[in-house]
């Protein structure tokens, strides 16, 4: 299903900056505030405990969010030397159309030499792409000041600090930068107001809010947005954790301010609600309630064309990859989100599905039937697979590969298999034998 809307301010200081304006002012008579998705899944979800993702499950992440709609994906650290055939794999599979719009944004600290090792990631190879978009951070709370810091940093520091990064990421040639409020939730107005105006006053384009340890309430972030926003003319990024269980109502209501004050909304999310201690904003979950949500929908534009036909495979090749169960009530994508058991809701369900029903599972796209899953006998292509099993399974699948591409795409299949220590599904498998030249980035010295 897909979905594009658009919502009207009149607020006659509209400085929104879209997905495609690339942080420039819009024209105050014509300016739409939108609500668009910037997703976290492969930086803080990556980053949850007594789990892990391969770089090219990484690579996954962003193939899903390209399907879906998302307008930006936050890829991770572009300045960990780990990170850095992931990333320049991953901006020439962007480059090569394999992410569809999908904008990719590096995540470093508000840290000069951090940006300008970011930055010669790119440059290294002569005519690759750049990465274009980063998210800068550092601590603004007393409480981190005091008792993270230690005397090393005051508000002055930070601020020149951060201010400098956001110099050298300009120097580098970013389009977008936002700027993160590390402990935004802590710091009191006047200091967030002082710094998201420095931000501001150096380029930045964004200000992220972060609710760090999850404290927030929707009353609360709603009007700190609305007035930060105003104040300082720039659409301001929620991002909520869930350890109080409202990162979702968090991140809607943080949005909710930024259309207030007649600003864009950018929402942080993460694919089924994963991340540090008790998660972040679930993406399908915050996207079904701007859609659905008494109060929300129709309040707000959704800037991204969504098509959530690939929403229930994302969530569960999530689940697989990550080795994380998926909740039996997860919204939208648990095995139970449309079960009916009891008399009286199977009766009304029975007659029409509206009667206990907020939206239509339809919409969600199938359940995934892979080949790796087929009972009986099979054959299976993998780590240890051979020529004949692999050509049989795409085969099966209905994949064709060039002929001149054949023995990349093996090894591809091979190595992808055996980084991720598990059977490769078949949206992989596809994407390997439709990008096999760029994925072969992953693996420098390996492949060439």
């Amino acid at each position: 299903m897909l979905i594009t809307v658009g919502l009207s301010v009149n607020s006659g200081r509209g400085t929104g900056r879209g997905p495609r304006a690339g942080g420039g002012i819009a024209d105050e008579e014509a300016f739409v505030a939108e609500v668009h998705f910037l997703d976290v899944t492969n930086r803080d979800g990556v980053q949850t405990a007594r789990t892990g993702l391969s770089k090219f499950g990484k690579t996954m992440v962003n193939f899903y969010l390209g399907k879906l709609g998302v307008a930006q994906s936050e890829i991770g650290f572009p300045f960990l030397f780990h990170e850095v055939p992931y990333v320049r794999a991953n901006l020439a599979l962007s480059a090569a159309g394999a992410f569809g719009s999908l904008r990719l944004s590096g995540w470093c600290r508000a840290v000069s030499a951090d940006v300008e090792a970011a930055v010669a990631v790119a440059e290294a190879r002569p005519g690759a792409p750049r990465l274009a978009h980063y998210n800068l951070s550092i601590s603004t709370s007393d409480q981190m000041i005091a008792h993270k810091f230690r005397g090393r940093l005051d508000r002055a520091a930070i601020i020149a600090e951060m201010t400098a990064a956001v110099a050298a990421a300009r120097a580098g040639g970013a389009e977008t930068i936002g700027v993160n409020a590390e402990d935004g939730s802590r710091t009191d107005d006047g200091f967030l107001l002082e710094f998201a105006q420095a931000a501001r006053d150096a380029g930045a384009t964004r200000i992220r809010y972060c609710d760090t340890i999850g404290g927030d309430s929707p009353e609360r972030i709603r009007e700190r947005f609305a007035k930060l926003a105003a104040a300082v003319q720039l659409p301001v990024e929620t991002h909520c954790h869930n350890d109080l269980g409202l990162a979702v109502a968090n991140s809607v209501s943080g949005a909710l301010g930024d259309l207030d004050a007649g600003q864009d909304a950018w929402v942080n999310t993460c694919v089924n609600g994963i991340g540090e201690r008790a998660g972040n904003a679930d993406l399908l979950s915050c996207i079904l309630a701007f859609q659905h949500a008494f109060g929300v929908a129709g309040r707000a534009g959704l800037g991204d064309t969504l098509d959530l036909s690939w929403a229930r495979r994302f969530a569960l090749w999530a689940s697989y990859a990550f080795g994380q169960p998926l909740p039996a009530n997860q919204p939208g994508a648990g095995v139970n989100a449309f079960a009916h058991e009891s008399g009286i809701h199977a009766d009304g369900a029975l007659k029409d599905r509206n009667n206990y029903e907020l939206y239509d599972d339809g919409t969600l796209g199938p359940f995934p039937h892979d080949w790796f899953r087929r009972e009986g006998r099979v054959v299976l292509t993998g780590e240890y697979g051979g020529k004949a099993g692999f050509r049989h399974v795409l085969d099966g699948i209905g994949i064709g590969v060039d002929s001149g591409e054949e023995e990349l795409v093996f090894q591809l299949v091979q190595l992808c298999a055996s980084a991720t220590g598990r059977p490769l599904t078949d949206d992989e498998l596809r994407l390997i034998a439709g990008y096999p030249r760029e994925l072969a980035l992953l693996y420098p010295g390996v492949l060439s």
